[in-house]
């Protein structure tokens, strides 16, 4: 946590109107208009004077073309900590979040997809999820379908609506008694497993099924290839994002280099994965230079983390440092808790 202790009431209160300026307007904070539009008490030349000791503490910072301020991220961290008032959620936001978002029957996938654009629709920015990994979802049933005469297709349907596919090759077509037989002896074997448990003990649960050769045979092949049929820790820790064009319309994308450097992060899902993956239970805000990757230097990002059973992962949104974080802050928690009860 930043501290303010170091700075005076009035800095803070001048800190403080900078910020709100700033964030409303997207132009640098003169000395006239934070002391008419704040009602400090003080002349805007005090309140220049108290600007320059806010720069040289590393609050501000003096771009070349303006007279006014910017707020550094140090400022940013020092408000989030110290200054912010939360505000409260709107009748307006609440029921937008609670019509647009899916009921708990749906796909964990299509919830968090949905959530992302609720999200960013409703803060203006990029509304970012991740989902879970899934070895440790526990399984609720499985189904085989023969596809061809040398390719059985498994549809994984896990706790929580996760679907997972994966097709295995047999050395013929089997017949459909055959195939049934095998779909119920797994189920009744495996739902209420977790896959990465599946996967490490299904040689010794199938031990002792018995069934007619052909059954046999199938079930032989899920033993000796269970370590690649039931990995799914590639699978999941999939990166949802929201609509990008809301953060284009912000000041901050008006040049090209600037939106080319925002459309190229939306492409870079490994580096969105990593970054989300890293994030602690609940809610993180990491701004501009305190995320690890220099290519998010300009961003700041707001998660909270959702749980539900062995499931866990985190939604939020990614913007500009210049963000209004009272209402983002509200909304990125509710939204977790939203779907965290979704999800349960």
């Amino acid at each position: 946590m930043a501290s303010a202790d170091h700075l005076t009431q009035r800095q803070l209160h001048v800190l403080e109107a900078v910020i709100q300026t700033y964030i409303e307007t997207a132009e640098p904070a003169g000395s006239r208009t934070v002391s008419q539009r704040f009602g400090l008490g003080v002349s805007p030349a005090t309140v220049r004077s108290i600007m320059s000791e806010l720069e040289e503490q590393g609050m501000l910072y003096h771009p070349h073309t303006s007279a006014g301020r910017i707020p550094t991220d140090l400022a940013y961290r020092v408000y989030v900590d110290s200054l912010m008032r939360l505000s409260p959620l709107s009748d307006e936001d609440r029921q937008t979040l609670q019509a647009e978002l899916p009921g708990s029957r749906n796909a964990m996938d299509r919830l968090l997809r949905r959530t992302a654009q609720v999200l960013g629709v409703l803060t203006q920015e990029l509304g970012v999820a991740v989902t879970p990994a899934f070895n440790h979802i526990v399984l609720d049933r499985l189904e085989l379908v023969q596809v061809s005469s040398e390719r059985i297709l498994m549809v994984l349907t896990l706790r929580s609506g996760a679907v997972r596919t994966v097709f295995v090759e047999v050395r013929g077509s089997i017949a459909k008694p055959a195939l049934d037989r095998v779909t119920q002896v797994l189920n009744e074997r495996l739902a209420g497993l977790s896959v990465e448990e599946i996967r490490t003990s299904l040689a010794d649960r199938l031990r002792d099924a018995a069934t007619e050769p052909e059954s046999h045979e199938l079930l032989n092949i899920f033993v000796a290839e269970r370590d690649e049929l039931f990995d799914l820790s590639g699978d999941g820790r999939e990166v949802v994002l929201g609509g990008a064009e809301l953060l284009a319309d912000q000041p901050e994308f008006a040049s090209n280099t600037k939106m080319r450097d925002l459309l190229a992060l939306t492409q870079r899902r490994d580096l969105l994965r990593s970054t989300l993956q890293r994030r602690g239970d609940g809610l993180t805000i990491t701004i501009g230079g305190e995320n690890l990757d220099p290519r998010l230097n300009d961003f700041t990002l707001i998660t909270a983390s959702y749980r539900a059973g062995e499931l866990r992962g985190v939604i939020g949104v990614l913007g500009p440092t210049r963000m209004p974080y009272d209402k983002i802050i509200g909304l990125v928690e509710h939204t977790s808790q939203l779907v965290e009860g979704l999800l349960t």
